[in-house]
């Protein structure tokens, strides 16, 4: 039985040591808080900050683990797999040279443009205002500004939807410029966005079914950008306003992108190489990377892996995904996410949920809570992730809300992520793109 670290305490890392669990190993969490989830399911459970590196090295060596997957993207930046390889144990997550590729925006529009692979938008990377006016006018009403760094989700904002007009963009730009040394600004694209994630070994990849994530707070995309209100996905492995076609193309920039890394840097990038995307009338163009699971994305694909998640893990450390069929069940998902009343703004946090009874074919993976005396304990983010496994996204989406109903207290949910409503109108704004309506 192979004995795994897992690095990280919410729903992402909770689906995680569920998969690894089903999968025959032993699981041993480091987490900051206490994911009731990950308590049950692990051999043993250490509370420690990210950033605390001597209690990490001392919590491995005590375990001894086959090897580790450290789940959020501030670790893997940090290079706490650096920090284990030190220790002679491998990860599921790439080194910090090569983490770049989340961690520095910048890194990866220049490493895209450098190797002549598709997909960038037009874009500048400012390391000073000198010129950034200019820019930005050049690209019209239509621009979009970057922090260049790990910003949960929030760093991007995009004329017309965060930014009112020039004047604005500037000023937010410049606050990216002196948080960081340097900001990116670049064009705005208009299409419908989608996560394609994949195993990477350094060299191949397997792919995950494609998923759509959800950014705003509130129903009908609106309010406030969020780290991700809930995502879908489809029993054909695409989504309803894709083409075999733009997987194809957004798999082939993956491709290009683990080679360009290795040419780059010389260090091969193992671990999970996510790609966020956009469908344009233009074809598929890159948002950004991410060197982790997506959050909420793993639930939508770990839930329905055929294959044996050890078997994955070990083929991606030692480069041999090649000679593993990756499969998953031709099943649609929904997940939603209840978050605090309030959420992201302003929200209610150390106050206590209660949790009903769920059904037996949904699955539910806790987030940012923590177990107390008094109880299940909201903090300032997302708190439980629930998902709907179906043969259709309609029968997923109506197994989510009614487990969203179950739990009680100060809290809300996006009810319209997977409905019909919803994704026919992004399926008609692609069709009317494409079409040049």
């Amino acid at each position: 039985m192979k004995k795994v670290l897992l690095i990280g305490n919410g729903a992402r890392e909770h689906v995680i040591g569920e998969t690894l669990k089903k999968a025959g190993a032993q699981v041993f969490t480091y987490g900051k808080v206490r994911n009731p989830g990950l308590i049950e399911l692990s051999e043993d459970y250490f509370v420690g900050g990210m950033r605390d590196f001597g209690a990490m090295r001392d919590f491995a060596l005590k375990v001894k683990p086959d090897f580790a997957f450290i789940g959020p993207d501030d670790p893997i930046a940090d290079g706490v797999a650096d920090m284990l390889l030190e220790l002679d144990i491998r990860s599921v997550a790439p080194l910090k040279t090569v983490a770049r590729l989340e961690s520095s925006k910048s890194f990866t529009r220049d490493l895209v443009k450098k190797y002549g692979i598709a997909g960038n938008p037009d874009f500048k990377v400012f390391f000073s205002d000198d010129g950034m006016g200019e820019f930005l006018r050049g690209l019209g009403r239509s621009y979009v500004v970057k922090a260049d760094g790990l910003m949960g989700g929030k760093g991007v904002k995009v004329s017309g939807d965060h930014l009112a007009d020039e004047t604005e963009g500037l000023a937010y730009a410049v606050e990216c410029l002196q948080a960081a040394g340097r900001v990116i600004i670049e064009e705005k694209l208009v299409g419908q966005e989608f996560s394609l994630m994949s195993f990477c070994d350094g060299v191949d990849i397997a792919l995950m079914p494609a998923v759509q994530d959800h950014k705003r707070a509130f129903n009908g995309d609106k309010g406030p950008n969020t780290g991700g209100m809930g995502s879908y996905s489809a029993p054909d492995h695409l989504l309803p306003f894709l083409s075999q076609k733009d997987i194809d193309k957004a798999a082939e920039i993956i491709r290009q992108v683990a080679a360009a890394l290795f040419k780059e840097t010389g260090c091969e990038f193992k671990g999970i190489m996510y790609g966020g995307f956009i469908a344009t009338a233009s074809g598929v163009k890159l948002i950004e990377f991410n060197a982790r699971f997506g959050d909420p994305e793993a639930m939508n694909v770990l839930p329905i892996l055929n294959t044996n998640f050890v078997h994955v893990c070990e083929a991606i450390i030692e480069g041999d995904l090649a000679s593993l069929p990756v499969k998953f069940e031709n099943k649609a998902t929904v997940c939603k996410y209840i978050v605090p009343q309030g959420y992201p703004d302003n929200p209610r946090k150390g106050e206590v949920i209660t949790i009903e009874e769920m059904p037996a074919d949904v699955r539910m993976y806790y987030a940012s809570v923590d177990q107390t005396p008094a109880g299940l304990m909201l903090s300032s983010s997302r708190a439980v992730g629930l998902v709907g496994i179906a043969d259709t996204i309609e029968a997923a989406e109506k197994l989510a809300a009614g487990a969203c109903d179950r739990i009680k207290g100060p809290v809300f949910y996006r009810s319209d992520i997977g409905t019909a409503g919803l994704i026919e109108s992004r399926v008609k704004m692609m069709k009317e793109l494409r079409s040049g309506v």
